[in-house]
């Protein structure tokens, strides 16, 4: 399961229960999608019609008795702001045209009796992780479907994070091979080196392989800053000033894994069957292909991905 493929088939059994990172398929449909999909009103739809073509290729193909999409509702509202105002200010809020389109991808995937996370205090990171764990207790694996490094601190034994655009997959293992840790101490790593993505800026000089070498060493952030007297005795380019920074930079090291671990508490329904998908009203899709001005083929795809639900 560990190993990268790129073979196109699914690698994984069938009970897996598959967790989309929503935001980011819309995103890239966005993107990717030309500006010519007008809605009934002649509202843009571009990237809906493109998230709708990715989520029906997704239940096509993977055929998962147990899937959900996760979206984040804000950019400025989620716990992480509050305790540092910093988090994801580097980034452009989406233009309205594109807001609207977000409200209209949740409408897609419930049409197909798709189970949808969402909530202003958690992202969609922590939705996908609340339901990983509370399905593994269950004894359900989970693929995740994502490019995003920051899901692999979550994947068990049993678990698979897949890139869908390039079809590639990895397990546990997969996570140490890209970035040199293991799952648990990737938001450890995270911490050390930062994150521009989300605007963290991580230790003042301690790059990705240093925060992987300090942590194969250590284990932990924990154990290195409870040890950061050794530091400077370890075989380490620039030891002794790396150690100084861990010292004047604790404090914050700790604030930034608060911001880097993904929470596994957010509200999610945790009974086993909660994310098996529903059959919908055919009505209501038909409704909804007619207000998105769906064409005959994804209209189609969506009926039949119903009637197999």
């Amino acid at each position: 399961m560990d190993a990268v493929s790129a073979s196109g088939q699914p690698g994984t059994r069938a009970s897996a229960a598959h967790l989309v990172d929503g935001s980011l398929y819309v995103f890239r449909a966005w993107h990717s999608m030309p500006d010519e999909f007008r809605d009934a009103e002649g509202r843009p739809v571009n990237a809906v019609h493109g998230f709708a073509r990715f989520l029906c290729e997704l239940l096509e193909r993977a055929r998962p008795e147990r899937v959900a999409v996760a979206f984040d509702a804000s950019l400025t509202t989620s716990f992480r702001n509050a305790i540092y105002p910093a988090y994801k200010a580097n980034r452009e809020l989406p233009p309205p045209e594109l807001e609207h389109q977000f409200v209209l991808c949740r409408e897609v995937a419930a049409a197909l009796g798709v189970t949808v996370l969402i909530d202003h205090s958690y992202e969609a990171d922590d939705l996908i992780g609340s339901a990983l764990w509370s399905l593994r207790g269950h004894g359900v694996p989970s693929v995740i479907v994502s490019a995003d490094k920051d899901f692999g601190q979550l994947l068990g034994e049993h678990d698979e994070q897949w890139d869908y655009a390039r079809n590639l997959r990895w397990g546990p293992a997969g996570v140490h091979e890209k970035l040199g840790v293991h799952p648990h101490q990737l938001a450890d790593y995270l911490a050390l080196c930062g994150d521009a993505v989300d605007n963290i800026p991580g230790v003042p000089g301690i790059g990705a392989k240093t925060a992987a070498a300090l942590l194969a060493h250590f284990g932990s952030l924990d154990a290195l800053l409870e040890r950061v007297d050794e530091v400077a005795f370890l075989r380490l380019r620039g030891a002794a000033a790396c150690a100084a920074r861990l010292r004047e930079h604790a404090e914050a090291a700790r604030l930034y894994r608060r911001l880097t671990r993904i929470a596994l508490d957010a509200p999610v329904q945790e009974h086993v069957d909660a994310l098996r998908r529903r059959r919908v009203d055919e009505a209501r899709l038909e409704d909804l292909c007619g207000r998105l001005r769906f064409g005959p083929l994804t209209r189609a795809r969506m009926k039949a991905l119903l009637i197999a639900a």
